[in-house]
């Protein structure tokens, strides 16, 4: 079985069968982190680069440690310090490092769409790791892997994804995954955090009611407020909305249900979620940052083995 695309850009471009694959095979990946020994030699003579254009501190480790893991060889490109601040193209610069024989780039960039438009440029395999308010797609695999292990699969689950949707990568991601792969997804928030026509154009209900959602779902997957990425003032305060829509310990107290807490990081702690949420439980933060490393050597991987020049 091998994948219907050449690049990993965005979940909206899978099958339903490219996600059950990736995932079955960062399931492998994950018994192989077990191991005393957990370093395998898939991608040896792969080069890898990392080109990040955006700050990140969970995405990219873990790339690398994946990388590592695979015995890929890897290079780490920041924005800050290369020629980009001279003004060097982004196409400039990755022909550039590609003329040093690079196999594959891992990109991170702040404009919707850059990953798509290096895939129409150039030879080597592309994996998008967050492109502006567009996709996340690994994200959305680990979500979902972690999902899987907690409920037991995907089809039927009860998902609620709470919290700043209209600039969440993550969110439409996870919401492409969800819905292909059967689970029945609500988003809550804000109305100026929700995009208008989102239940027609996505096929998800909408609601503003923490409380109710909560009752709903199985799984909360809690997003941050991104405000470097708001032009505009949506809400009154980071106070106003942890009283409507922060999770509380108290909060699922009262609705006595064992519900999942999910939240991609960072936490902005005492807004969206208290600490005493974050750290419970009934969170699986922390096995989110865990299969992150297995579902991005998945990726690697299944990528490498699709792509000739790899």
């Amino acid at each position: 079985m091998s994948l219907s695309t050449k690049h990993l850009l965005g979940i909206r471009d899978l099958t339903r069968d490219d996600i059950a694959l990736y995932l079955n095979t960062a399931r492998h990946f994950k018994e192989v982190l077990q191991r005393p020994v957990k370093k395998v030699p898939s991608l040896r003579d792969v080069t890898i680069v990392n080109l990040f254009y955006e700050n990140s501190t969970r995405t990219r480790i873990s790339f690398e440690l994946a990388e590592k893991r695979l015995s890929a060889d890897t290079i780490n490109f920041t924005a800050s310090g290369s020629s980009v601040s001279k003004g060097e193209t982004l196409l400039d610069t990755v022909n550039n490092i590609l003329s040093m024989k690079v196999d594959m780039v891992v990109m991170r960039h702040s404009a919707s769409g850059a990953p798509h438009f290096l895939a129409k440029h150039i030879p080597a395999a592309i994996v998008n790791a967050g492109d502006g308010i567009n996709e996340h797609p690994t994200q959305a695999l680990l979500d979902a892997l972690s999902i899987s292990e907690k409920m037991g699969g995907l089809e039927g689950v009860k998902v609620a994804i709470i919290g700043d949707i209209l600039h969440s990568r993550v969110a439409l991601s996870n919401i492409y995954l969800l819905t292909k792969m059967g689970a029945k997804v609500t988003v809550c928030g804000p109305p100026t955090l929700i995009p208008r026509y989102i239940r027609e154009s996505l096929g998800v209900e909408v609601s503003y009611n923490l409380r109710e959602t909560l009752e709903w779902c199985d799984v909360a997957n809690v997003l941050r407020i991104q405000l470097e990425r708001q032009n505009q003032v949506l809400f009154s305060s980071l106070r106003e909305y942890n009283l409507a829509y922060g999770i509380s310990r108290r909060m699922l107290e009262e609705i006595k249900k064992d519900i999942v807490i999910m939240h991609p990081g960072p936490i902005n702690r005492g807004v969206e979620l208290d600490s005493d949420v974050a750290d419970s439980g009934q969170s699986i933060i922390l096995q989110q940052v865990e299969n992150g490393v297995a579902v991005r050597m998945a990726v690697l991987y299944l990528l490498s083995s699709q792509n000739p020049t790899a």
